[in-house]
């Protein structure tokens, strides 16, 4: 049964800056990780020219589970490589997610060390936190009311501890301030414009 996700309801910026303090939980391979979110990004759909699912590009296979309901995971592969995590925040057939920027990883950072190579630089961006957890294509369309990739919601942060910016790594509406993040926080890095 598909919960309620009554946190994610509303204007999907308004669900960008809510996320923050949310959890990922990954029982990926029988491995639990554990990262609170601290940034994201918000992507509008049909009418928002940087998201995969504009009106110009339609529905595709890549962006389908953009256009499920919201608490679904929306998994794509950036530059070939780099696995990025999104939470569909739009009702069924409005194609509107949240990126997933950055974690602080609170619990199972040696199994994120083991997956990464590396025991810095955790899930301070959005491929490194997918690979941290473990999160491919194979979880794709995943409702995260469930293992192995659930999201739990968590304390509201305060607005006097958040940012906003224009997105990063986009080149339309690279400027809408639709990026989210908890100032000062260290897995939150400055943008390279």
């Amino acid at each position: 049964m598909q919960r309620d996700w009554e946190f994610l309801t509303g204007d999907t910026a308004d669900v960008a800056r809510r996320l923050l303090g949310s959890t990922l939980v990954s029982t990926v391979d029988g491995l639990e990780a554990r990262g609170v979110i601290v940034e994201t990004e918000a992507y509008l759909g049909l009418a928002d020219p940087a998201s995969h699912a504009h009106e110009s590009k339609g529905r595709t296979p890549r962006n389908d589970a953009m256009f499920a309901a919201r608490g679904t995971l929306y998994v794509y592969v950036s530059y070939g490589i780099h696995h990025c995590v999104n939470v569909v925040t739009g009702r069924e057939g409005d194609p509107a997610a949240v990126l997933v920027r950055a974690l602080d990883p609170v619990m199972g950072q040696e199994v994120m060390a083991r997956r990464r190579g590396r025991a810095v630089d955790l899930c301070n961006g959005p491929g490194r936190l997918a690979q941290a957890l473990g999160i491919t294509m194979r979880h794709n369309h995943h409702d995260l009311a469930h293992p192995p990739v659930r999201l739990l919601p968590g304390t509201q942060v305060e607005e006097s501890k958040t940012g906003s910016s224009g997105r990063i790594g986009v080149t339309r509406a690279r400027d809408w301030p639709l990026r989210f993040f908890i100032s000062g926080h260290p897995a939150v890095k400055a943008p390279r414009w």
